[in-house]
């Protein structure tokens, strides 16, 4: 599944003020409101600046000035206050529900009180450790490796991610069926080449990793020369599973994480870890073979569980078990992790307020239960019918785009035809809403709440196994500031959340939405032909559908994107990396072009300037706008090392200094730096 537009913040664990919910029913009190956010903003603009020379300067010097990066945040942008606009609004829901009333229906029962347990902070410290002593004792308990299957069972179905990871899957070439997958996992840093870059920054940022951990097992209770000790065998452990682990652009590459296998496959790379033990602790649905994503790292971890002591192991599972269940435990615990993932890698001065990390857990684990109340108050059947008809209209310009292409041959323009016509589309909420009745909410286990919600999430992902694909499902909750494309189900997906301004304003002219929500759209389309999509075909296979001739073509235009885009500067010395943007790349350059066809496909007999500026200007202006951000120097760092989408300068200035239609709109001449040279183009 492919998550564009921005990836999900390192969660910063944190504790602020405490809200109680009240005994008796009493209407919500809130502080703020949701602020209006303008779709094209005349402010955001810096007129000192040419378009010519700086274009995301142009667009955005303004609104970058009046909107430094809070010190809560480590990164903000036209993303993030939309975002923050829809967590007043769930705050309010969820207050609402949270208020112990014993008419509320079953809905507003199970988010309301997860919600109230989440903000309990006084429930939370009384209990201390309680809440994880079973997990602690049980991993204490464990009387050889042998039972590590059964325990990992267990633990991966509340969520962990010890040694690895499993889950369910579509069938990379038999997209209609599920079937049960395995993958790397188990380190706690973002990636895993944090473990070996031996620069000042790396050495640093590992060193206080290794000291975090080492703060944390303090908190459990250890001596700090115990701790000391087992920090460092953590450490051990994550960099031996780092090692065997694939870098983050060669899983970029779909044919190099499909390797199925019977589970007697399976097995023989890892002799001294019992499958059928662990599989059974999981009570999976039965199955005789899987896709085993690295096979390589599944001989890696056997070595760590085979070359690792006992206890060496119970150390790594217990840093792996307070790790993962942070966010729920006391301050202490909060505030320390907060040190680390908040401060010292993304660079934020301060932990967010507890009701929007709360909001966020909800909205998480409770996703489609506290969606729909949303949906009911935000999103309308007006704007649903106009952003289907933008679609088809960008499907219609990405056909003519295709039909067009100088480089492509008519037996793969006629494939990409029919895998263009096969997309389907997903407006702002599912078909069918998630039923959550087996979940249990406690009021007042805030802990138990979080591990109930993953234990309900995992079953129901596992059960699918051996099943058909059901592509009504949804892989992002509707209040979501993201979209996506999928491409073992062939579709692209735009929950409510993001449709609203600055991406979408049923208020505002056609030039403004296209640029925004158009140049989505276009991407999310774009994704189906980038250099991961354009591997599976219509029916969501993995299935070579090129010519050889085609498929040389296709890499030498996205050479060129690489080439490009390796050229920009994160931050500092480091560079980003084109080779792992290239997707996002690719569909950014490609979805401002389909979409600025069809806006000239829309427009009826031209169109006239608004505020000063024709629509093919505002076009790109409401594009640039949208990417507006301020960041840390340390969050910029780490985004380009793991983050497949560039940072928001080169979103915009990586586009325009490609786009014909751009030098046309700005009359920008030739040597200016939003002119390149050797332009580059694939759609």
């Amino acid at each position: 599944m492919r998550y564009i537009l921005k990836v999900a913040s390192t969660a910063l664990l944190l504790s602020a003020s405490l809200l109680i919910a009240q005994s008796t029913p009493a209407a919500p009190k809130i502080d703020s409101e949701p602020k209006p956010i303008k779709s094209f903003d005349l402010d955001a603009i810096d007129k000192s600046v040419d378009p010519c020379t700086d274009f995301y300067q142009y667009a955005c010097g303004g609104w970058m000035k009046a909107n430094p990066t809070p010190a809560d945040q480590a990164i903000w942008g036209r993303f993030d206050e939309l975002d923050q606009n829809n967590q007043i609004i769930l705050r309010k829901i969820l207050e609402t529900a949270s208020v112990d009333d014993p008419k509320r229906n079953a809905t507003d029962q199970k988010i309301g009180d997860y919600y109230a347990s989440c903000m309990d902070e006084a429930a939370i410290e009384k209990k201390g450790l309680a809440p994880l002593k079973s997990e602690l004792d049980r991993i204490a308990g464990l009387n050889s490796k042998t039972d590590l299957p059964t325990y990992l069972g267990a633990a991966h179905l509340a969520g962990g991610d010890a040694l690895f990871n499993f889950r369910s899957e579509p069938d990379m070439k038999n997209a209609q069926l599920i079937i049960a997958t395995t993958d790397q996992g188990g380190i706690g840093l973002p990636e895993r080449d944090y473990y070996f870059k031996e620069d000042a920054k790396s050495s640093e940022l590992r060193a206080k990793y290794i000291q975090h951990v080492q703060n944390m097992f303090q908190l459990l209770g250890y001596s700090p020369a115990e701790a000391t000790t087992k920090a460092k065998v953590v450490m051990e452990i994550e960099t031996a599973l780092a090692k065997a682990s694939l870098d983050n652009v060669s899983r970029r590459d779909p044919q190099r994480l499909y390797h199925k296998m019977t589970r007697k496959e399976l097995a023989a790379l890892s002799p001294a870890f019992d499958w059928s033990k662990y599989i059974r602790a999981l009570s999976t649905p039965q199955f005789d073979s899987l896709n085993v994503y690295v096979p390589e790292f599944v001989k890696g971890f056997n070595t760590v569980i085979q070359g690792q002591s006992l206890d060496n192991l119970k150390t790594y599972l217990t840093w792996q078990l307070v790790h993962q269940n942070a966010p729920m435990l006391p301050k202490r615990f909060v505030d320390e992790n907060f040190s680390f993932f908040g401060a010292a890698l993304t660079g934020a001065k301060q932990i967010r307020p507890r009701w929007k990390r709360c909001v966020q857990y909800t909205d998480s684990d409770l996703g489609e239960a506290l969606g729909k109340a949303y949906v009911d108050q935000t999103f309308g059947a007006e704007g649903k019918q106009r952003m289907l008809e933008m679609v088809h209209n960008l499907e219609k310009a990405l056909s003519a785009d295709i039909q067009e292409l100088p480089w492509m041959t008519d037996e793969t323009k006629k494939q990409a035809q029919v895998k263009l016509q096969a997309i389907s589309n997903k407006i702002g909420y599912p078909e069918k809403w998630r039923n959550y009745a087996t979940l249990n909410i406690v009021r007042g286990d805030a802990l138990g709440n979080s591990v109930r919600a993953n234990e309900f999430e995992s079953r129901r992902q596992l059960n699918k196994i051996g099943k058909p694909l059901d592509k009504t499902e949804w892989g992002m909750t509707p209040p979501t500031v993201n979209a996506y494309y999928n491409p073992q189900e062939n579709n692209i997906n735009f929950p409510a959340g993001i449709l609203q301004p600055p991406f979408f304003d049923r208020r505002a002219d056609d030039a403004t939405n296209y640029g925004g929500i158009g140049s989505v759209i276009g991407h999310e389309l774009t994704h189906g032909f980038d250099d991961e999509g354009r591997q599976f075909d219509a029916a969501g296979n993995l299935r070579d559908w090129w010519t050889a001739k085609d498929a040389e073509a296709f890499e030498e235009r996205a050479k060129c994107i690489v080439d490009q885009y390796s050229g920009f500067t994160a931050v500092d010395d480091v560079k980003l990396n084109g080779k792992l943007t290239l997707g996002e790349n690719t569909a950014d350059n490609g979805g401002v072009r389909i979409a600025f066809m069809a806006l000239h496909s829309a427009m009826q007999q031209g169109g006239k300037e608004i505020d000063g500026f024709t629509p093919e200007q505002r076009f790109f202006l409401g594009y640039a706008q949208v990417w507006c951000t301020n960041a840390t120097p340390e969050m910029k760092r780490m985004l380009a090392q793991v983050d497949p989408h560039s940072a928001g300068e080169y979103r915009v200035n990586g586009v325009v200094q490609n786009s014909e239609d751009f030098h046309k709109a700005f009359s920008c001449k030739a040597g200016q730096p939003m002119v390149r040279q050797n332009r580059c183009r694939v759609w």
